[in-house]
């Protein structure tokens, strides 16, 4: 039985090695290492033959070659920090299997920052911006605190301009950015400013953030479902109803991650409570009226539903520069149904769902003969609410108030691949 093992070694940002782990690497059949580590053990890889020493990048080509010389001794790998956190980590115990690895961790440039600027952080969040093509950028700000692993693409002053363009210049009180550049090594630099502040200035590639909330907000101490009508800005009493908004999202079944078309959104209620339930959905409120958009502006605000983004203008020609949908949810078509209803069909990804909230008749008999004759699985539900409130300085039970009824229509997309997998099976 073969008992070669990975020796894991994370590195000290202060490239030191205790004398165990250079006992480790002295002994290996073989060493992992990037150029920032070779520079570090120079003298000591004299005397390691050449061959011995395996670049890490590639990372695939480099797990293999370790592979190749573990079946004739241990192998090191060098990472920096906690290769467990945001790290090499996680690969190599996918790859070899954690009876075959040993870890030796140091302190990772989290909490290196962490303490640098003697902040607390058992109660952050975390996220890496490496390797990321693109970042729903407002999905930041719901944490209260949170540090950032960034990369060149995702640079601090980029992260701030667009968390500012995207959220608006009202925010730049409301937060802090804290960058450390270069930490353990002679050029580090520890930078604290808002977000316009950090937006103006230039950072080496080699840098970490840490983004803390200034302030309690009032949505902060709201239940993340069930605004009332009351709470929501609206006109003319023009809002989905609390019963039917729950209704609603039920029928959507909302994924944790994708996207939501709210198309005729009106005062934007049903997207305000999805962006709120999962902040890293990305919700399209699509809106014509001017009225109704400036009341989403208001509720957006508000309720710091910075996820949600607006669309002023009619759908369908609107939806065209849209994501792909997970989810469309339509309560206003402005005489556009089945326009609307084809193209948001079209769009949506397999197993997806369209759900229509009919309040005419004429509504409630087309959008589902449509959405049928389109392929999708179609249901309906009928909702028709009653309201009593109880009283006892008016001699309890109030009179019953009625609403026009609503039918909620589903129409499911068929996940066609899941289909070809029943086929086989």
């Amino acid at each position: 039985m073969n008992h070669t093992i990975v020796h894991l070694i994370g590195v000290e940002i202060s490239g030191e090695f205790s004398a165990q782990n250079l006992e480790l690497i002295r002994n290996c059949r073989a060493l992992v290492l990037s150029k920032r580590h070779r520079a570090l053990l120079s003298q000591l890889l004299d005397d390691l033959p050449a061959e011995r020493l395996i670049p890490i990048a590639p990372v695939q080509d480099a797990l293999h070659q370790a592979a190749h010389f573990l079946i004739e001794g241990d192998v090191v790998i060098l990472a920096t920090g906690d290769p467990l956190f945001f790290g090499i980590g996680r690969t190599l115990l996918k790859f070899f299997g954690p009876d075959r690895i040993a870890i030796y961790p140091a302190p990772s440039s989290m909490q290196i920052a962490f303490s640098r600027f003697k902040i607390p952080w058992d109660d952050a969040g975390f996220l890496s911006l490496h390797g990321r093509a693109a970042c729903n950028i407002a999905t930041l700000l719901t944490h209260d605190k949170l540090f950032l692993f960034t990369d060149r693409h995702s640079s601090p002053d980029r992260i701030a301009k667009s968390l500012l363009t995207e959220c608006g210049s009202g925010i730049n009180s409301e937060y802090i950015l804290h960058v450390a550049e270069n930490l353990g090594m002679d050029d580090e630099r520890l930078h604290t400013g808002t977000l316009a502040e950090i937006a103006e200035q230039t950072f080496s590639p080699l840098n970490v953030i840490i983004l803390l909330k200034t302030r309690d907000f009032p949505s902060s101490t709201e239940p993340c479902f069930g605004l009332t009508e009351d709470e929501i800005t609206h006109s003319r009493g023009l809002i989905t109803k609390n019963e039917v908004r729950a209704a609603s999202l039920h029928a959507l079944r909302l994924p944790r991650q994708g996207v939501l078309w709210d198309v005729g959104a009106g005062s934007g209620s049903i997207g305000l409570e999805a962006a709120r339930l999962f902040p890293e959905l990305q919700i399209f409120a699509v809106e014509r009226e001017e009225e109704q958009v400036k009341n989403i502006q208001k509720n957006r605000e508000q309720f710091r539903a910075w996820n949600l983004k607006l669309h002023q203008g009619s759908a369908p020609d609107i939806l065209t520069a849209l994501p792909a949908p997970d989810r469309v949810f339509i309560g206003g078509s402005g005489g556009q149904l089945l326009t609307i209803i084809d193209h948001a069909a079209e769009r949506l990804i397999p197993g997806g769902r369209i759900v229509v909230n009919a309040v005419l008749e004429k509504t409630a008999q087309d959008a589902p003969a449509y959405l049928h004759a389109l392929g999708l699985d179609v249901t309906l539900s009928e909702i028709k609410v009653t309201r009593r409130s109880y009283s006892q300085a008016k001699d309890g039970i109030q009179p019953i108030q009625t609403m026009h009824p609503i039918t909620i229509i589903i129409g499911q997309k068929k996940n066609t691949e899941q289909e070809k997998t029943d086929e086989c099976i």
